[in-house]
């Protein structure tokens, strides 16, 4: 689903995580890409200053949010007997942290994007992007992302519809 904003100037882009969120704050029109992790906190008051300077500024902006409860098989894991239970709860406490960050974001006032992961097609383990493909094609400056900073700037980056260049 896209937005209302139109072309807006900045995207963040959110992995919900319980302990430490993905978050990428994309400048669309430098095509600057800053990822990062932090607590639910420290998000709630990242996304306060985000609104607060975008007003100050006259920028828009939209917020993507990786929203893994919109599958309809919420995920698969190799795991059988109690395992599976963990893992459960834990899939559950995430898409229940990325529930309030949207209610959160758009109470703050933003445009929210509620984003169905992407397929995992990239060379990193379970088909997950790796650092040196999202550097490829993001001239990231950054030299070490997590995978939640990676997600994050994927959902970002895909929201902007810029262009993702596989190597060969």
């Amino acid at each position: 689903m896209k937005s209302k904003v139109k072309n807006p100037d900045i995207i963040i882009g959110i992995d919900p995580d319980c302990d430490r969120s993905g978050v990428a704050y994309l400048e669309t029109g430098t095509k600057t890409l800053i990822p990062f992790n932090i607590t639910f906190i420290q998000l709630i008051d990242y996304l306060r200053k985000v609104k607060r300077d975008s007003i100050a500024q006259n920028e828009s902006v939209v917020v993507i949010v990786e929203a893994g409860w919109l599958n309809t098989i919420s995920n698969y894991h190799n795991v059988t007997g109690r395992g599976c239970c963990r893992v459960a709860k834990n899939v559950g406490a995430n898409h229940q942290v990325g529930k309030i960050i949207v209610e959160m974001a758009r109470y703050y006032g933003f445009e929210v994007v509620e984003q169905k992961p992407f397929k995992k097609t990239w060379k990193g383990a379970n088909g997950k992007i790796t650092h040196d493909e999202l550097a490829y094609f993001t001239n990231l400056e950054k030299k070490r992302t997590n995978q939640e900073e990676r997600d994050a700037a994927l959902i970002a980056w895909g929201y902007a519809d810029f262009p993702i260049k596989l190597k060969v």
